[in-house]
């Protein structure tokens, strides 16, 4: 069976060209099959960067394989992968080119004394090239022999090829890989050029926006599906993908220990500047946190007195958004600090940590820009708005609520009703409306105050609490609507239920409410004469029900609709991820979904050499160990460059806005309008997710200034060093 081999190249390694006659390879091998191999190179390193260190490349070797994420640590383990030389060849062949007959011999014995003496790179006799393992110096010749103990070794070489509009001038070939135990040098190569995944500019994902869960299915599967399931997979991209992310953690800490500084000027430069701003930012959080303290103790007094109770239960949305934001003001330079260590070994990770810390902030942030929009509009324009207010509420009383009494009390569209009953159901419905008016001209003079209130409470915690307190006042000051309704959905309902049971008396039918079905019954006839006494005036003073019924519903829907509306624009202001938008605006490469691969060449190579040398039998050498067949062999090269898939902006937002109605019932309509004909009232709210309350917190103000001030500092160090790396 053919091997096969895929190097994961770093795209930045071969758009220059190489600095030295040789560097040392860093990264990964990653295996999950026999005769697949996937080599991820996280960055290189000449002999040089050595000189001065502290350390021995073994231990920093562990200390980096440590620094890595567990699921890693797993799968594979950082190590030195080989070595690769910056010597080009005069063909299309890599290695042994010019060779010539009489040199086969001396090819394979080099072969020979690679695998045992670790020895050599490329040496060139009378411009021919022989293969070999160059002897290294010190700790990294130790090193190099346990590379080779561990079952894998590659020696490779750069090859001059211009792509012209990529920026590419050289793509490393293999010559030879030691491959458990063996010397592979023909084998089937495939070289990637990814480019290394950095904090804030790109990373890599086989997250899909089309993949699908497993849906379970109640037939059973055939063996041949389970089979497939247990088949050994060829490669094992999720541990790739997870290597090439942890490439640049890999390198900072690798560099951390062979003493490589990196410029911090410009951080020195923007200190005072990160210094006054997370000041001034405590202090501003400070004198907030020290006014919501106060507010809460205000209130412990009186939490038990009926006030309290009542308006808890009257303004219940406004009550949650409240406790939501003054959590969020509290916590969130907690939720801002850095507690996961884990997002430092891989820019997957990090990216995924830095949207779950910011999110909050953002959302926070959009909301009070909002509400001091609107708050300073409302409270420049206090008196406009009062007016208009009260202009509609009187237009909405006089023109459609007596008017439609009025109307419903005569002939309405020309259905002729039952007098007596329209009138007094009418003149019930206008008693109300006019003690309503009458309290609503008291509640008028106070509206400006109440404008400003709404106002303030906007610049203070946002645009979501103001909402929630209108929210609520709409469902008071209609209170009688709503009470008029109810009344009249009463009579309806029980007018349905008793015409309903009369006619299953006539039917000779009886409701069986244990079994929920119905069974045959035999009345007495004096029960069917009383049941026909009341079926017809019942029947007949439907219509009269039913119309009062339908205006009062139309009119208290539309009020539920509107409340509806105010709460789904509540949640979605609290569901949009507003830094996820910025960010797939300013860069999409932040959001991958799906990688695929751009093929730049493809090719095969057929030579004359050995394919595979077994390190077994040149442990015990013999005659017939030192003698090596000339395999003809076919070895194809494909060189592509890795790309990404980018998530839309509805695929981002949507998986959000969905958790919203996670709560709301697919059948919500259905059973609103089954409600609607049985004379049910209809429910207000409409069950959207709101986020979670936190618990009150105090700690004294000296040390919530300096958590605050910590919390920015870090932060801004944090994307400092992102910045730099």
């Amino acid at each position: 069976m053919t091997k096969q081999c895929r190097i994961w190249w770093p795209k930045h390694l071969s758009s220059t060209e190489p600095s030295s006659s040789y560097t040392f390879l860093f990264g990964w091998f990653v295996s999950c099959a026999s005769a697949s191999l996937d080599i991820v190179v996280a960055f290189t390193c000449d002999e040089s960067s050595f000189s001065g260190c502290q350390y021995s490349l073994k231990e920093i070797l562990c200390d980096t394989n440590r620094s890595m994420s567990i699921t890693l640590q797993d799968k594979s383990m950082f190590s030195l992968l080989g070595q690769c030389a910056a010597c080009p060849s005069d063909n299309d062949q890599l290695f042994g080119i010019g060779v010539g007959d009489n040199d086969k011999k001396k090819y394979s014995t080099c072969h020979i004394a690679c695998a045992l003496n670790s020895e050599g790179m490329l040496r060139k006799r009378n411009r021919r090239y022989y293969c070999g393992c160059h002897k290294l110096d010190g700790l990294l010749e130790k090193h190099r022999q346990a590379a080779t103990g561990s079952n894998h070794w590659i020696e490779m070489a750069y090859d001059p090829y211009e792509i012209h509009g990529r920026n590419i001038h050289c793509i490393p070939k293999l010559h030879h890989i030691h491959w458990n135990g063996r010397l592979v040098s023909q084998c089937d190569v495939h070289v990637i050029l990814y480019e290394t995944p950095t904090y804030g500019a790109r990373h890599f994902s086989l997250s899909c926006w089309n993949s699908f869960k497993k849906v379970k299915i109640p037939l059973k599967e055939p063996k041949w599906i389970d089979e497939l399931h247990q088949k050994q997979p060829l490669n094992d991209l999720d541990a790739v993908i997870l290597a090439m992310n942890s490439a640049t953690a890999s390198k900072m800490v690798f560099e951390r220990h062979v003493g490589s500084s990196r410029p911090f000027t410009k951080l020195i430069a923007l200190g005072l500047v990160w210094q006054l701003l997370a000041v001034s930012m405590a202090s501003l959080s400070t004198i907030f946190y020290i006014f919501l303290q106060f507010l809460h103790s205000l209130l412990g007094f009186g939490s038990q007195s009926w006030i309290y109770t009542t308006s808890k239960r009257l303004f219940n949305t406004a009550w949650i958004n409240i406790q939501i934001r003054c959590g969020q003001i509290l916590f969130w330079p907690i939720l801002l600090q850095d507690n996961d260590s884990r997002s430092q070994s891989c820019v997957e990770y990090a990216e995924k940590a830095a949207l779950r810390k910011h999110s909050m902030w953002s959302s926070l942030a959009v909301d009070l820009l909002l509400g001091n929009l609107i708050g300073f509009s409302l409270l420049f324009n206090a008196e406009s708005v009062c007016l208009w207010v009260s202009d509609f509420a009187n237009d909405t009383t006089n023109e459609l609520l007596r008017t439609g009494c009025v109307w419903l009390m005569g002939v309405p569209a020309g259905f002729k009703l039952n007098t007596e009953l329209a009138g007094v159901l009418g003149m019930i419905s206008l008693n109300a409306i006019q003690i309503w008016s009458t309290l609503w001209f008291f509640v008028d003079s106070l509206l400006v105050y109440l404008v400003k209130g709404l106002a303030i409470l906007g610049i203070l915690f946002g645009m979501t609490v103001p909402a929630a307190l209108v929210r609520d006042m709409i469902l008071v000051v209609t209170l009688h609507v709503s009470t008029l309704h109810w009344m009249i959905s009463l009579l309806y309902s029980q007018q349905i239920q008793a015409l309903a049971a009369l006619w299953r008396l006539f039917r000779g039918r009886k409701c069986n409410p244990l079994r929920q079905r119905l069974d045959s019954y035999e009345y007495t006839v004096k029960q069917h004469i009383v049941g026909s006494l009341l079926f017809t005036p019942l029947l007949l003073l439907l219509p009269t029900t039913s119309v009062f019924y339908l205006f009062f519903t139309m009119m208290n829907t539309s009020i539920s609709l509107i409340c509806m509306l105010i709460e789904v624009i509540i949640s979605i202001i609290h569901a949009t991820p507003y830094i996820k938008i910025v960010l797939w605006l300013v860069r999409r490469r932040r959001f991958p979904a799906g990688i695929w691969f751009e093929i730049v060449t493809c090719h095969s190579n057929s030579v004359n050499s050995p394919e595979i040398v077994s390190l077994d039998k040149i442990i015990s050498p013999s005659k017939n160990s030192l003698h090596q067949e000339n395999i003809t062999g076919r070895s194809h090269v494909l060189v592509s460059i890795l790309q990404s898939n980018f998530f839309t902006i509805g695929q981002i937002v949507i998986p959000h806005y969905r958790k919203v109605f996670t709560r709301v019932s697919r059948s919500y309509f259905a059973r609103s309008a089954y409600g609607v004909l049985t004379g049910k009232r209809i429910s207000s709210t409409l069950g959207t997710k709101l986020p979670s309350t936190m618990p009150w917190m105090f700690i004294p103000y000296k040390e919530y200034w300096c958590l605050c001030r910590n919390s920015i500092l870090a932060c801004m160090l944090e994307c400092d060093c992102h910045l730099f790396q």
